[in-house]
């Protein structure tokens, strides 16, 4: 049997930050949910980061490749080579029989290509009433970004659901990628609270490049 699969992506988001990991950070910010997946499911405890920036992070997740062959070296910039046109997995399950849907941030060169559907951020998008691009239109949703995406993946997810074709959705969220920037619910969720200073705040020779 085909499975249906549902991915979620959250940027630039550190494993220190998931507080299934045990890190002290946890006690001042705990992420309830993604713990529940995390005790319900698999947690990664050892893993290659074949590259951690946020483009070219979707790129290997795509491809299955290193970056010096999805030609996704960095964010921006004319040394990035990427097509999005070459074999991607959500092709190859488009073959299997799979339907196929990207929504939020895409931020790579050139449009999706293996989805039946793809509804994504300009760029790196705005947190706050963000501009969408579908094959057919662009416009702006007011809202907060992590919201909409959400509802746009559940309205999807209800006209996909319950077919004979199996699906695959990306649900690529812009959250927590800098500037930080909080739904109107949680601008007050650490009022009075303070965060511990990292040991390598003021180190010059880590973190470089982030």
């Amino acid at each position: 049997e085909q499975p249906n699969i549902i991915f979620i992506m959250s940027d630039d988001h550190a494993w220190q930050a998931l507080s299934a990991y045990g890190h002290p950070l946890s006690e001042i910010a705990p992420t309830p949910q993604i713990d529940r997946l995390a005790e319900e499911g698999m947690r990664f405890d050892r893993c290659l980061v074949t590259n951690s920036i946020c483009g070219p992070s979707r790129a290997t997740l795509l491809t299955g490749t290193y970056s010096h062959y999805n030609g996704m070296y960095r964010n921006g910039g004319r040394v990035n080579t990427f097509d999005p046109q070459k074999q991607t997995f959500p092709k190859l399950l488009q073959e299997a029989g799979y339907k196929t849907a990207m929504i939020g941030k895409w931020h790579l060169p050139g449009q999706p290509s293996g989805f039946d559907h793809w509804d994504i951020l300009p760029g790196q998008g705005q947190y706050y009433n963000p501009s969408f691009i579908s094959k057919d239109s662009t416009c702006r949703v007011n809202g907060y970004v992590s919201d909409i995406i959400t509802d746009k993946s559940l309205e999807w997810l209800k006209k996909s659901s319950g077919g004979e074709k199996p699906f695959l959705l990306l649900m690529h969220h812009k959250a927590p990628h800098r500037r930080w920037e909080p739904g109107p619910k949680h601008l007050d969720s650490f009022d009075g609270v303070i965060f511990p200073e990292p040991a390598t705040l003021l180190d010059e020779n880590k973190g470089r490049g982030t």
